[in-house]
């Protein structure tokens, strides 16, 4: 009699939990010395002034949208570590796909913050960088990005740069076709591209075992057959040294790389969203003692390397960079129907020449 293949056998093998790669526990302790990074102390204190940055960052542009100033703003309180120190693991040369959620790592990657607060407006600033700036624009359209990143990483192989392409994702957005075409199209060609799956439980108001019946992320690489890592995405370290290996193993030759990190955010998807209605305060409190803030601060302490009054000095600093940048941005010429379709087309249409034309003069008048 012909054996039966048992499907739910090899569901349940493949699909078994994982528990996420760590070295620095919830308080403080590097609780997997093998795989800590040699970092000197002042790039300790360096990643801990970025996400003190990052957190601050978060709270400034978050009041200039309540009140109306910049436009309705994803917040990233709670992901420095999964934003920014995997941003800081990245070399010279290297570009970065941001998400619209994702510009603090932008700002980190060289565009200027005056730009970032036009992005959040809509304004044409916000999307023209100077060639020595390898970053796009933040992308709006979920899965996109990973489409691009994949694009870019095999221009750099091409090209015989030692470069890598990075991007990042939501958990929501990897339910996305662009997604699996994406890490596929880069799989099939070994482009050299690190695909950052941010998992944070929800994909806006819809919780990731609704979306997937994977136990990670992380292990959608598989099905393409790209390395993957499922990470502690709140633990600094950690998301540094699984960075720096999967920007090594990109550039060599190997392929992409599919990192899944684990973090919480703290606020709403947008400041438009209520996340009251989908989940509960105490399942917040339950992520407040794993920031990785906290254990960074702990770490650093303990080593005599941090105080409370760098980090005041580090928020002061960040609080007059979010000031000036809006006092520049408020000098950037306002936008206009005649920019708007120069911009848009290369080569104008005769069928819009006679419109433009129109504008043009009424604006000069």
């Amino acid at each position: 009699m012909t054996k039966k293949i048992d499907y739910k056998k090899i569901v349940k093998e493949s699909n078994k939990e994982q528990v996420p790669f760590q070295i620095m526990d919830e308080t403080g302790k590097i609780v997997n010395k093998d795989y800590m990074p040699e970092l000197t102390d002042d790039q300790l204190v360096e990643m801990m002034e970025i996400m003190v940055w990052g957190r601050e960052y978060n709270k400034r542009v978050s009041i200039l949208s309540r009140q109306g100033i910049v436009g309705n703003l994803p917040p990233t309180e709670g992901q420095e570590a999964s934003q920014l120190i995997s941003q800081y693991a990245l070399e010279q040369g290297d570009w970065l796909l941001p998400t619209y959620r994702d510009v603090p790592p932008m700002i980190r990657h060289g565009v200027e913050t005056r730009k970032a607060i036009n992005w959040y407006n809509g304004h044409t600033d916000g999307f023209s960088y100077d060639s020595s700036i390898k970053s796009f624009p933040p992308q709006v359209i979920i899965g996109a990005q990973i489409i691009q990143a994949a694009g870019v990483g095999l221009g750099l192989k091409l090209n015989n740069k030692k470069n890598v392409a990075m991007t990042y994702i939501g958990d929501g957005g990897t339910s996305q076709g662009d997604f699996y075409e994406g890490i596929n199209f880069a799989g099939a060609y070994d482009a050299p591209v690190i695909f950052i799956a941010q998992n944070n439980g929800f994909g806006i108001s819809v919780p990731r075992s609704f979306q997937t019946r994977a136990k990670t992320l992380s292990q959608k690489g598989v099905g393409v057959g790209i390395a993957h890592l499922f990470v502690d995405g709140m633990d600094p370290f950690a998301v540094y040294a699984a960075t720096r290996a999967a920007r090594e193993y990109a550039v060599e030759g190997n392929g992409p790389v599919l990192l899944e990190f684990l973090t919480f955010r703290y606020g709403p998807h947008t400041l438009s969203d209520d996340p009251k209605r989908y989940r509960d305060d105490e399942m917040v409190e339950k992520w407040r003692p794993k920031d990785q803030l906290i254990r960074m601060r702990n770490y650093l302490t303990d080593k005599g390397l941090w105080s409370e009054e760098k980090e005041e000095a580090i928020i002061e600093k960040t609080q007059e960079e979010v000031k000036q940048a809006m006092e520049d941005s408020r000098h950037v010429p306002k936008q206009t129907v005649s920019g708007y379709l120069k911009n848009m087309f290369e080569v104008m249409p005769p069928a819009l020449e006679e419109q433009y034309e129109i504008y043009k003069e009424k604006e000069n008048q």
